[in-house]
C-alpha cells in the first residue's frame, strides 16, 4: 500500500470508530439510564403505593387515587388479593414465560419486591415493572404489581434526532472537507518532494518547491530547497574551480612545453637566450608548485582537516620576522612603510599559520601598490581583541568585486596578477584561517584612502 492509501485506510477506520461509538453510546444512554432511571422510578412509586394500605383495608379514597393515578400516568398499578388473580389484569408473558415463577413466590413470601421485565408479544414492546408484596402485621394480604412500558430508542431520542442528524451531517462535511484538504497539502508536496528528487538525481539543480506552509511538510520541502540550492552552487563552484585551474595550468604548462621544445631542438641564438628560456621555465614550475601547494593547503583549511596548534605568540615580533622578507621588494618599489604597532600584544593561535596570514597579506599589498607609495600597518590590542590592519595605495577595488574578494582564483586584475606571479588562492588562505582561530576578515577600498584587509583574533592576555 502506499502511504496515501494507508492514510486514507487510517481516516476511514476513524470514521467506522466514530459511528461504532456512537451507536454503542446511544444504546448505553438507553439500555443503561433510561432503563435505570425507570427502574428506580418504578420501584420508588410501588413503595409508595405499597404503604397506602393499612391492616388489609382498601378505602374508596385510595382506590380512587390507584384509578386517577392510572389515567393520567404512565404507570399501570394492579392491585390483587391472590397471584392467581394477577393473570386476569395482565394476562400476557413476560419473555414468553409466566409473570411470576416459583422463585419469584417465595421471594415475595419472604416480604421482598421482584423487578420483572421484558419482552411483552401482544404489546410488542419492552416493560419495566415490579410486583410489591403487601404485608399487615407481618401478615401477606395482597400484591402491587406496577409497570410501565418502555419507549423504543427513537422514542427516547426522538427529540435529540434532528440535532444529531444536523451534527452528524455537518461533521461529515467538515470530515470530508479536511480529509481532502489533509490529502492535498500532505501527498502533494510529498509528489513534488519526491519530483525535486528526481530532478536532482538528474543533474537539474535549478527545480524548487513553491510551499507557504510552516508545517513539517513545509520545513522538509525548504530542507529541499536548501540542498538543492547548495547543490546547485557547488555545481557552480566546482565548474569554476576546474575552469580555473585548468586556466591557471594551461599558461604555465604552454611556457615549459613551449621553451622545453625549444631547447631541445636548439633553437636559439645565444647561451643568453637559452638561459632565458631555462629561467623561464624554472619560473613556471615554481609557479606550479606553489599553486598546487595552495589548492591542497586550502581544501585542507576548509575541510577542517587541519589541527591548529595553539600557543601564546609574540605578534609584533612575527611580524617583524616577515617583514625583513620582503625588504627587498619593497626597495624596489620605493615602498614607503609606516607602522603603529604594540610590541607587548600577545596573540593566542598557531604560529606557522598567523605567519601565513601576515605573509600573504604583506605579499599582496606590496604586489599591488603604486611605486613610491606608502603601505600603512596597525597591529593593536583592543578590548582583548588583536586588531591587525593593513593598508596600501593602490587600484580601488570596486563594489561589485569586494563581494568576491577572498574566493578561489579571484583577482581583480588577472593580467596584473598573472606578471606577479599571483595565485589568486592567497585571500582565500587568510579567511579560512582567520576563520578557524574564531576570527573576522574584512576588506574595504576607496580610491582616496586605498584598499585595506583588517583582522580581528583572540588574544591572550591584555597588557
Amino acid at each position: 500500500m502506499t502511504l496515501s492509501q494507508k492514510v486514507l485506510l487510517l481516516i476511514s477506520l476513524c470514521i467506522v470508530f466514530v459511528l461504532l461509538f456512537s451507536f454503542f453510546f446511544l444504546h448505553f444512554l438507553y439500555k443503561d439510564l433510561y432503563i435505570t432511571s425507570v427502574k428506580e422510578s418504578v420501584i420508588y412509586q410501588g413503595e409508595r403505593t405499597a404503604a397506602h394500605y393499612h391492616y388489609g383495608s382498601l378505602s374508596d379514597e385510595i382506590i380512587e387515587k390507584i384509578q386517577w393515578y392510572n389515567i393520567v400516568s404512565e404507570y399501570e398499578v394492579i392491585v390483587v388479593d391472590d397471584l392467581e388473580e394477577l393473570s386476569t389484569y395482565f394476562p400476557y408473558k413476560l419473555n414468553y414465560e409466566a409473570l411470576v415463577n416459583e422463585e419469584d413466590k417465595e421471594l415475595l413470601q419472604q416480604g421482598r419486591y421482584v423487578i420483572k421485565d421484558g419482552y411483552v408479544e401482544e404489546l410488542n414492546r419492552e416493560i419495566v415493572g415490579a410486583v410489591f408484596p403487601i404485608l399487615a402485621e407481618k401478615k401477606l394480604i395482597g400484591f402491587i404489581y406496577i409497570y410501565v412500558p418502555l419507549a423504543d430508542l427513537q422514542e427516547v431520542f426522538q427529540g435529540s434526532i434532528p440535532i444529531l442528524i444536523l451534527v452528524g451531517s455537518l461533521f461529515f462535511i467538515v470530515l470530508f472537507i479536511a480529509v481532502n484538504r489533509i490529502h492535498h497539502s500532505l501527498f502533494q508536496p510529498l509528489t513534488d518532494i519526491q519530483k525535486l528528487a528526481l530532478e536532482v538525481s538528474n543533474g537539474n539543480y535549478s527545480y524548487r518547491l513553491n510551499f507557504l506552509h510552516d508545517d513539517e511538510i513545509g520545513k522538509l520541502a525548504n530542507a529541499f530547497n536548501r540542498m538543492s540550492s547548495s547543490l546547485e552552487e557547488q555545481e557552480v563552484r566546482k565548474k569554476d574551480f576546474l575552469s580555473n585551474v585548468v586556466h591557471e595550468l594551461r599558461t604555465p604548462l604552454t611556457y615549459i612545453g613551449g621553451y622545453t621544445q625549444v631547447l631541445k631542438e636548439q633553437i636559439f641564438s645565444s647561451p643568453e637566450e637559452a638561459q632565458h628560456y631555462l629561467l623561464t621555465i624554472e619560473k613556471e614550475t615554481g609557479r606550479l608548485i606553489k599553486l598546487i601547494h595552495d589548492l591542497v593547503d586550502l581544501d585542507h583549511l576548509q575541510e577542517n582537516m587541519y589541527l591548529l596548534n595553539k600557543e601564546p605568540i609574540a605578534m609584533a615580533q612575527l611580524f617583524f620576522d616577515m617583514l625583513d622578507l620582503f625588504q627587498i621588494h619593497m626597495n624596489e618599489k620605493n615602498i614607503q612603510l609606516k607602522m603603529d604597532i604594540q610590541e607587548e600584544v600577545i596573540g593566542n593561535g598557531d604560529p606557522k599559520r598567523i605567519q601565513q596570514i601576515f605573509y600573504n597579506l604583506l605579499d599582496n599589498a606590496i604586489k599591488y601598490s603604486h611605486e613610491y607609495g606608502i603601505i600603512s600597518v596597525i597591529l593593536t590590542e583592543e578590548k582583548e581583541i588583536l586588531r591587525f590592519k593593513i593598508t596600501n595605495q593602490g587600484t580601488e577595488i570596486s563594489t561589485k568585486d569586494l563581494q568576491h574578494v577572498g574566493e578561489r582564483f579571484f583577482r581583480t586584475d588577472k593580467a596584473r596578477s598573472r606578471s606577479t606571479g599571483g595565485t589568486g588562492l592567497g585571500l582565500s588562505i587568510v579567511k579560512e584561517i582567520v576563520r578557524l582561530h574564531d576570527g573576522l576578515f574584512s576588506i574595504e577600498s576607496d580610491s582616496r584612502l586605498g584598499t585595506s584587509v583588517v583582522i580581528v583574533l583572540p588574544v591572550l592576555t591584555s597588557s
